[in-house]
Order: structure tokens, then sequence, then C-alpha cells
């Protein structure tokens, strides 16, 4: 997740004070098994604290993980891995080429942020997540409920310095509750916000799902991909929806859509 859309997601690795911990992508927990099918865009060398997830995606198809185009490391080889808790010198990864969304831009109405990464080869002990059937996801309730996965920051701390974004290299989970429904909107904007019992996303999640549904409710559905959100990861959780008609567009050209 970015402070904007605008910003390039490295340049803000760069203004940001980071070091390891663990405490949660925002009122979340580690995520352990629970959602193998989502793994971490790789940095091309580690970050100042030793981390090294820039962006968290999704498997959608044996060949095929879903992010978000502002991730793009401005390469085509792309490394990814799947494992909960990454550790670079044990960890599987796999290789694969960038495809990013050729309508992307900076528009709030519809920045098209959306890019996939083809795999060399196919990842054969995951089952991919599905995707939303079109426009599916104009009527949802006001109460609805989504479960967020990623590999981001899991805390905000103020100090001297300013503000200190922990991270962990280890896959977390959150639940939060639609804001308001979405109409023909781009967006989802889902509260994380902890003192209405709501968890969310926050730098590094960017790319990631926030499935439909939550606990014994919960879907293999992406319902949307997270973009951005309020900078210091408290409040909000804006995620680019995957069942309009131009994420469908682009999506059409990688995997078979329900």
């Amino acid at each position: 997740m970015k402070r904007h859309i605008l910003a390039a997601f490295a340049a803000i690795f760069a203004t940001l004070i980071v070091v390891g911990g663990a405490l949660a992508i925002t009122n979340g927990q580690p995520d352990g098994n629970g959602h193998p099918e989502v793994g971490a865009l790789l940095a091309q060398q580690a970050f100042p604290d030793g981390t090294w997830e820039e962006c968290t995606g999704t498997l959608i198809a044996p060949r095929v993980f879903l992010t978000a185009e502002h991730c793009d490391e401005g390469v085509t080889r792309v490394e990814v891995t799947f494992a909960s808790s990454f550790d670079r010198a044990t960890s599987t990864t796999y290789w694969g080429t960038w495809h990013g969304d050729p309508a992307y831009r900076k528009s709030q109405s519809d920045p098209h942020d959306i890019a996939v990464v083809v795999l060399d080869k196919a990842v054969r002990a995951i089952t991919p997540a599905r995707l939303p059937a079109a426009n599916s996801l104009s009527t949802l309730s006001g109460d609805q409920k989504f479960t967020s996965v990623g590999y981001g920051a899991q805390a905000v701390t103020n100090g001297p310095g300013g503000k200190t974004f922990h991270y962990a290299d280890i896959r977390y989970v959150a639940v939060g509750t639609l804001n308001s429904a979405p109409g023909n909107d781009s967006w989802l904007r889902i509260s994380q916000n902890a003192s209405t019992g709501n968890g969310g996303t926050c730098y590094g999640d960017s790319g990631g799902p926030n499935f439909l549904g939550a606990g014994s409710s919960e879907t293999r559905i992406v319902a949307a991909t997270t973009i951005t959100g309020d900078t210091p990861c408290r409040s909000t959780n804006v995620d680019y929806r995957v069942d309009t008609a131009s994420a469908r567009e682009f999506l059409a050209n990688y995997v078979t859509l329900p």
C-alpha cells in the first residue's frame, strides 16, 4: 500500500525508517498456512532493515501472480515467494516476467493499477485463488467483511525521528469491514480502525488480496487488491476492484475469467 498512488513505492522505502518486528498487519496476526496462495514480490536487494518483501500478490492461476502496477521495479524479470515466513537462504522462490496494465495512469477514478507476473514454471503445490464475476461487488452491504493478507508493515510507532514502520518478512492476516457500498466505483474502502475491531494493511501490502468474507464465511475470491490508504495505516484500506470491466479486460490476457 502506498501513501498515495502518485508516489513510487521504492521512493517511500527510501524515506522511511524501518526495523524488524512482529506485531500485526495492523490489528492482525501471523497467517501461518492460512493463505498459501498469497505471496510476496521480492526486492532486488534487501532493504536497510534486512527485509525483502516489496509488495504482496496472489496466485490466480498456476503460472499467474496478481499484484499492483505501482509495484513495478523497472525490470522485466522479478522474483516471488509464497513462504509464510521468508528467509533468503532457505525459502523457495519463483522467477517470472512482469506485465503491467499499459493503461496505468495517475487517475483517482480508475488508475488501472494492476499487474501480473507470469511465472516461468507452474506452482503445482498451491491451489490458486479465485476471481469475482463481472460487476459482482457493486451491491455489497455496508457490513460486508473482508480478509486482508500481506507481508507489509505490521505496526507503526512514533519517535524522535518520526514514524517507524516495523517489518518482519512474515505473512499476516486481518479482517476489516466495508465503509460504504461501492456502486460503480473502482474502489473498495475497508475500515481498518482498531477501535471498531477492524484490521487492515500498510506499506508492503500493495497488490495483496482482500478476500470476500471473513472467518467461516471467508471465500477464496479476491475482491480487490490493496493500493493505498491513510499515511499511518490506521483508518482505511483502499483497494482496486478486480470485478470491473477495465480490470477484467487486462486480466483476460492471462487467465480465464469467471
